[in-house]
């Protein structure tokens, strides 16, 4: 017997940051989101021993370990572990993890990462879960028990799938499938460009930062949080009615304000790729993360998405295609 999981890396439309403590905490948080056909997979085979073996893709590492071992934090497949210590498993098994996009994407891989594997778990040991307590339970784990830095509307976008509005509390978080006719999803991929610059980076460190200002209070990186929350209604709402342009254009704005939240969102070569897109046909656009590198997309007008994907090419960025994913999590035995 096969078990398999796979659960779809996220495009953040909006909102990004404000789902971040101390600010979701305080003032409250939200985001628009939707998962695309990029995916975090996990395969279990059970064993007829003690044994774990351990083998990740993405970071060309195998690892073996016993059911009785001690899974401590070390650095090493560390979001394994935190699953392993969270569920009480008394048989062996094997393990094979790869994701479609690598660490540091801005796509939410690694928290999809781990979605995957309880995913996995979960439907290998028979244990009933809700999709909220999956996804809440990959936060804890994540940003909890391993102290990993970031956010929380990647576990809720990996478990969930789709288009999404997603509202952030101290203690709650409420997750709003949008219902959106398939013509305006359509238009939208027909005019959405993504791509990769080409450069990683460490979204814990942009994101510590943030934490810091907020922490501080400094008043120009809350206000823009705030403008960047109100940001998301209106670029929901322009989604759902089929207002691509109103929507791009709020994205736009929206991508003014995320750039103060910490110096370290963006960079020149950033800017070179998002003013060049602006010049040959890119309405708005951001990055799809923390920033600093890794995914960024583009609402293009219908008739230049050719010009502006050969101009940010020429800069060093590769285009990517894609596809709206609207299933979330699902877990499947063979």
């Amino acid at each position: 017997m096969i078990i398999r999981s796979r659960a779809p890396l996220r495009i953040s439309f909006a909102g990004g940051g404000t789902d971040v403590p101390p600010y979701c905490d305080q003032r409250g948080g939200a985001v628009v989101n939707s998962t695309i056909d990029k995916y975090a997979y996990c395969t279990i085979v059970p064993r007829n021993d003690k044994k774990i073996n351990i083998r990740s893709l993405d970071f060309d590492r195998t690892e073996k370990w016993k059911v009785e071992d001690a899974f401590l934090y070390d650095g090493n497949l560390d979001i394994v572990k935190a699953v392993l210590n969270h569920f009480d498993i008394k048989q062996g098994f094997d393990m094979f993890l790869h994701c479609d996009a690598p660490p540091g994407s801005g796509l939410g891989s690694s928290s999809t990462v781990i979605v995957s594997i309880i995913g996995a778990i979960s439907e290998w040991l028979r244990i009933p879960m809700s999709l909220y307590e999956i996804a809440n339970l990959a936060y804890d784990l994540e940003r909890i028990d391993l102290g990993l830095i970031g956010g929380k509307q990647d576990q809720f976008a990996a478990t969930f799938g789709g288009f999404n509005y997603i509202e952030f509390k101290a203690n709650d978080t409420t997750v709003t499938p949008l219902r959106i006719r398939d013509d305006i999803l359509h238009e939208l991929h027909y005019r959405l460009l993504l791509c990769h610059t080409g450069k990683t980076r460490n979204s814990g460190n942009i994101i510590e930062d943030q934490k810091t200002n907020i922490k501080k209070g400094k008043k120009s990186v809350i206000s823009s949080l705030d403008t960047v929350k109100e940001l998301v209604v209106d670029i929901k709402n322009s989604l759902v009615k089929g207002d691509i342009d109103k929507m791009a254009l709020a994205i736009d704005k929206s991508w003014e304000y995320k750039k103060k939240f910490s110096k370290t969102i963006t960079n020149p070569y950033i800017e070179s790729i998002y003013n060049t897109a602006k010049k040959n046909g890119a309405i708005g656009g951001k990055i799809s993360g923390a920033g600093g590198g890794g995914f960024m997309f583009f609402i293009c007008e219908f008739d230049k998405k050719h010009i502006v994907a050969d101009k940010i090419e020429k800069l060093g960025a590769e285009t990517v295609s894609f596809a709206f994913d609207k299933y979330g999590l699902q877990t499947w035995r063979i």
